[in-house]
């Protein structure tokens, strides 16, 4: 991950996407919380590119803790999503990236810790893999436990007490592609994750058609579908 995240078109789109619903629903005043932040990726953009807006991350694994400080500039602390170790209404945002869905997540707990160290009127951004029946090796070398669809996720976040729930499919364009990947050139169970290093051109072209996809959901047009489903809503 954390060879790949800096250059990876995946990487820079989910971030990209990110850091747009951040601008759009930037919650209140106060540090955002990157809860689940590997090593540091999302985090090392956010400084870059919104570097008056403070920020904090947690990260269970402590080698990739102490990798994410060190490439962001900002403090990371070693614990658990399912006990987030802040106190209430610490921060005035929180974003989430294919954490909920983890294995050692428990996604009620997880809501509700995000919940709970929000302020009042604070934004959460969390981006899920979609659809079950994507499912494939990838899942398992990187550990998802659950895919969603829009309405799951908007589910899961009422649950939470979470208002104004919005969900926007992404990566819609590029979805056949990925489904011939893993349903069919990468169907064996032992098949490696797709987080790697593309040739230059792979990558480029990748990107270039997530950032085409990118411009027409900023001007209105939702994706019907999606590899992934961005969430955005308020803590009440």
């Amino acid at each position: 991950m954390d060879a790949a995240e800096d250059g990876m078109w995946w990487y820079r789109a989910a971030h990209a996407r990110v850091l747009d619903a951040l601008r759009a629903r930037p919650g209140v005043p106060g540090p955002v919380l990157d809860a689940g932040c590997g090593t540091g990726g999302f985090l090392q953009r956010l400084a870059q590119q919104v570097p008056d807006r403070p920020a904090m991350g947690l990260e269970y694994n402590a080698e990739a803790a102490d990798r994410a400080a060190r490439k962001s500039g900002w403090p990371v602390a070693a614990g658990d999503a399912n006990i987030l170790p802040f106190a209430d209404a610490s921060f005035g945002a929180a974003v989430s990236i294919d954490v909920i869905c983890h294995a050692g997540v428990d996604p009620a707990r997880g809501m509700a810790e995000l919940h709970r160290v929000l302020r009042p009127g604070g934004t959460v951004i969390l981006n899920l893999p979609a659809y079950e029946w994507l499912r494939s090796a990838h899942d398992t070398r990187v550990h998802t436990a659950r895919r969603y669809t829009a309405a799951g996720a908007r589910a899961l976040l009422a649950a939470a007490g979470f208002t104004g729930v919005a969900t926007n499919y992404w990566n819609g364009l590029l979805l056949p592609l990925m489904a011939l990947q893993r349903k069919v050139l990468h169907r064996n169970p032992d098949a490696p994750s797709d987080v790697t290093s593309f040739p230059p051109w792979i990558d480029t072209t990748l990107h270039a058609v997530s950032e085409i996809e990118r411009r027409i959901g900023t001007s209105g047009i939702p994706m019907p579908g999606g590899g992934s489903v961005l969430v955005i809503a308020t803590r009440p």
